[in-house]
């Protein structure tokens, strides 16, 4: 709720204001004490855009007041999620970064399959996909595993979908996806595991899919509080924090990937000095040691 001093009906924030310096440095402390993601200097304008958008949406007058408001709410308010939604990119799509999905089908999925066929391994997999943003990786994955195995009802699959954003996960939930974010998917994968709606040019998932899938709140900096995973997705993300957060959010995911388990990072993430207890397989791909 708008606290109503703060609502300003007759002078909105002109589109030409932007937050001074001293605003900046303390909207970046702010979100940085949250979510671990430094904002730097050199996105002023992009932050005083965005601002500007919740102050149209808020009523509330100027960076000032919104700042004073941000500061005064739980982590869980949903203002504070509607502020980290404009902040943050959610730029994804289905099938990114292909040739990790062909390692995954090819290489990680036809092993499983293999362990599970010889006693090796049980036919149990568990999945994290942290900051799954709107589902895209999530629902790739289950893609991957549905066309992969063939007696997919002899497995228990979870596939956990993790982000700070409540408006992303909700999106999540639906399993809906544009044609844009559907570009890459194979025609056989979109004929076999997604219904296209017939008034728009939209998809959504089926049951094969959704029903591995479980979406929740969490915010990397915390503690998963989960089961250990077999393999876990941290893409794209780690850009966005320094050198103390990204230690911080690798020994979170680190404790969560059991023993022998993978961890699939972006390539230009940083990962490499921060996880040298791994073994790096590839750029983007690190084993969790078995002892």
């Amino acid at each position: 709720m708008v606290l109503p001093e703060l609502i300003k009906p007759i002078f909105p924030v002109s589109n030409l204001e932007q937050v001074t310096d001293d605003q900046l440095a303390r909207f970046a402390e702010l979100i940085y004490e949250q979510t671990g993601i430094r904002v730097s200097p050199q996105k002023k304008t992009l932050l005083s855009n965005r601002v500007r958008r919740r102050l149209r949406k808020t009523g509330i007058d100027g960076f000032e007041a919104y700042y004073r408001h941000l500061r005064q709410l739980r982590p869980n308010d949903p203002e504070w999620d509607a502020f980290l939604q404009e902040i943050t990119t959610h730029e994804t799509y289905l099938f990114r970064d292909e040739s990790q999905w062909d390692w995954f089908r090819n290489d990680f999925l036809a092993q499983c399959a293999a362990d599970a066929r010889s006693g090796r391994a049980a036919r149990s997999l568990r999945i994290w996909s942290a900051a799954c943003s709107t589902g895209d990786e999530a629902v790739t994955a289950a893609c991957c595993i549905a066309d992969a195995l063939s007696n997919l009802p002899q497995w228990k699959i979870e596939i956990l979908g993790t982000d700070i954003g409540i408006g992303a996960l909700e999106q999540a939930r639906s399993a809906v996806f544009g044609e844009r974010a559907m570009r890459l998917v194979p025609p056989a994968y979109r004929r076999r595991f997604f219904n296209k709606a017939k008034d728009a040019l939209v998809w959504q998932a089926k049951p094969i899919l959704t029903d591995m899938i479980h979406f929740r709140q969490h915010n990397l900096m915390d503690p998963l509080r989960e089961k250990t995973f077999d393999l876990v997705f941290l893409k794209n993300v780690l850009i966005y924090f320094d050198t103390d957060s990204k230690r911080t959010v690798l020994d979170n995911v680190r404790a969560a990937i059991q023993c022998g388990g993978v961890l699939v990072a972006g390539a230009a993430e940083g990962v490499a000095d921060l996880i040298r207890d791994f073994q790096r397989v590839q750029p983007w791909l690190y084993r969790k040691p078995t002892k």
